[in-house]
């Protein structure tokens, strides 16, 4: 292995450099992705000396976790480095104040979205159609065969954060027959859509609802966004949906309000304390002993598909910077709302 490549403009060019153990097909989907332009490189483990020789040659680095995949002392080796590309959408999870300011940070937006959307439709469907609880009643020998379950079709669907997973969410509940609005940052977006707004419509977008997906990121602007008097401006059989992160809503908050109106339902993907970020499993509240609660282990991007498209993207966005491009999904660091 040598420290530097060739481009294909015949310029020497550093490696490409993943900070973590992986799978075969997962780096020949990374591979696909960076299509030649430069060599892959998987970091050794530590000890090895080879880690800092190819952390100050790389042009571009891909981490799951800044905080685990280096110490504080390699990353300030990356001084020809274009681009530290996450293999994750969200990065909240991770330090950025000890990544080096001149080396862009990227997310990998948009490379779980379409597994998520699937997730959100299922949430969604289970709520409105009451699947668990009439589960539950069948188990135990009562048979509500007339009482009444709702339509996704004809009904609105808020999105509450419109990027890669809202939009592909917006698709799919659109084919079902569903009325979609949306708020973002910018209140634009090309997708057809039947409102879109900026997120000064927060509280619009809540009282329309007949299921809200938060799909927001979890930024200083967005925490504890929702909370009792936001939840209170929803319809009381709204379905609310949380694929992001717990910190957008007020867990006592909503705890209270499912209490006090067992016609709303809470499908919940994201907590608040969960062991990828915090070390453990945790809820200050017993949401599950509530029925009109759904439940998942934030799995809704575990989902095993051909190709390893997240792979696949983000060795696309290392390639645009070894061919001189500016890397898309670059982190807004003055939004984050981590500290080492």
């Amino acid at each position: 292995m040598q420290a530097e490549t060739l481009s294909r403009d015949g310029s020497a060019v550093g490696p490409i450099v993943i900070a973590y153990a992986i799978e075969d097909a997962a780096l020949e989907a990374f591979r696909t992705g960076v299509d030649g332009a430069a060599e892959v490189v998987v970091l050794p483990a530590p000890p090895d000396p080879k880690r800092a020789t190819l952390l100050r040659s790389a042009v571009a680095v891909m981490t799951r976790n800044t905080a685990k995949d280096f110490s504080k002392e390699e990353l300030g080796l990356l001084d020809n480095a274009r681009l530290l590309q996450s293999f994750s959408a969200g990065v909240d999870f991770m330090p950025l104040d000890i990544v080096p300011e001149h080396v862009p940070f990227a997310c990998n937006a948009g490379a779980f979205a379409q597994p998520m959307a699937e997730h959100a439709v299922a949430m969604s469907l289970a709520a409105l159609k009451r699947l668990l609880i009439e589960h539950d009643a069948v188990k135990n020998g009562v048979f509500n065969q007339y009482t009444r379950n709702r339509s996704l079709a004809g009904a609105t669907v808020g999105i509450y954060g419109f990027g890669g997973i809202g939009i592909a969410t917006a698709r799919l509940m659109r084919a079902l027959g569903a009325r979609v609005i949306a708020i973002n940052r910018r209140g634009q977006t090309s997708e057809a859509l039947d409102f879109i707004g900026s997120m000064t419509d927060l509280d619009w977008l809540l009282a329309q609802s007949d299921v809200l997906l938060v799909s927001a990121p979890y930024t200083q602007e967005t925490a504890n966004s929702i909370g009792a008097r936001e939840l209170q401006l929803m319809k009381p059989d709204a379905v609310l949906v949380n694929l992001a992160r717990g910190e957008l809503i007020d867990e006592a908050a909503l705890y209270a309000h499912l209490c006090a109106n067992p016609a709303f339902t809470a499908c919940i993907d994201a907590w608040w304390i969960e062991p990828v970020r915090h070390g453990e499993f945790r809820m200050d509240y017993p949401f599950m002993a509530l029925p009109n609660v759904i439940a998942s282990p934030h799995n809704s991007a575990s989902v095993v598909r051909p190709g390893s498209p997240p792979h696949r993207l983000a060795g696309e966005n290392c390639r645009r910077v070894v061919l001189g491009e500016a890397p898309l999904h670059v982190v807004d660091r003055a939004l984050s709302p981590f500290l080492s």
